[in-house]
């Protein structure tokens, strides 16, 4: 196993070193203001029960979807305006995506993580003007990027000066509409020297494997972020859903909240096993 990982600050949130496991979660999309704002305090309420540092995830848009018919979110404006007063009024931090260099200066008002999606990770101006926000980045390690690779898209950020840098595992494209999780990334992206997180719903993915839109095998959850935290990960990154079937995005995926509270019991029995 690599050193422990540095320690980053994320807002008022210090992730990685030796502060503990930490839980990325929400919906994948901004849906409407209400259940946005619902699942933030529910996801929120679970991980001060336990414990457990926690920062909001969702996308005010999703530009990567399978089939341009697909719903992509609000939109900029609209989607901030439901993170600014979800962070304020909940006291949550809040991280969201961000596709293009002009996007970010906005996202920075607002988001105390902004997300390089993993199509992007190589994307050297979304990256450098990430870094230059001062805000904590999340690079999501492309599907088609070893796990070494990794240390040019976190020179980028850091170049800039900025080293509230976090790195996120989330599957390797395998074939076509599959994707697999190489145990073995974990501790080489942790010789990096920032924190880990492990993607769990995104790796169960199966890439635009229903035709127009994505399957997935939301059943090897559980086992999947067992091994990383095994492994281990500084932290766990969910979406998660009060009605995953009836999700406008990522439906096979999403975790159901309902099924939250157990599971994260169990990873943190294990993270606490292994310390």
């Amino acid at each position: 196993m690599a050193p422990v990982t540095r320690e980053v600050m994320a807002g008022n949130l210090r992730l990685g070193g030796a502060t503990g496991l930490f839980l990325i979660a929400g919906p994948c999309v901004i849906e409407s203001e209400a259940h946005a704002r619902s699942m933030a305090e529910r996801i929120a309420a679970v991980c001060a029960d336990l414990k457990l540092a926690y920062i909001f995830k969702t996308s005010f848009d999703k530009a990567n979807r399978t089939s341009g018919a697909s719903y992509r979110g609000p939109g900029v404006e609209a989607g901030l305006r439901v993170l600014r007063r979800i962070k304020d009024e909940l006291k949550v931090a809040v991280l969201t995506d961000v596709h293009e260099p002009a996007q970010v200066g906005t996202a920075a008002g607002v988001a105390d993580i902004l997300q390089i999606p993993a199509f992007l990770c190589r994307q050297t101006d979304l990256l450098v003007a990430a870094g230059k926000s001062g805000r904590a980045v999340n690079i999501k390690k492309g599907q088609f990027v070893s796990p070494w690779e990794m240390k040019h898209a976190i020179e980028k950020v850091a170049g800039t000066g900025n080293s509230n840098i976090l790195v996120t595992e989330r599957g390797s494209s395998f074939g076509y509409n599959n994707l697999v999780v190489d145990m073995r990334s974990f501790p080489i992206l942790r010789g990096l020297g920032y924190p880990v997180v492990f993607d769990v719903t995104h790796s169960l993915q199966l890439p635009g494997g229903e035709g127009n839109q994505s399957g997935g095998q939301r059943q090897f959850a559980e086992p999947l972020a067992r091994a990383a935290v095994a492994a281990g990960v500084d932290g766990i990154f969910m979406e998660v859903h009060d009605n995953p079937e009836k999700a406008l995005s990522d439906p096979a995926t999403q975790w159901p909240l309902a099924q939250l509270k157990p599971l994260l019991q169990t990873l943190l029995k294990l993270n606490l096993s292994i310390q």
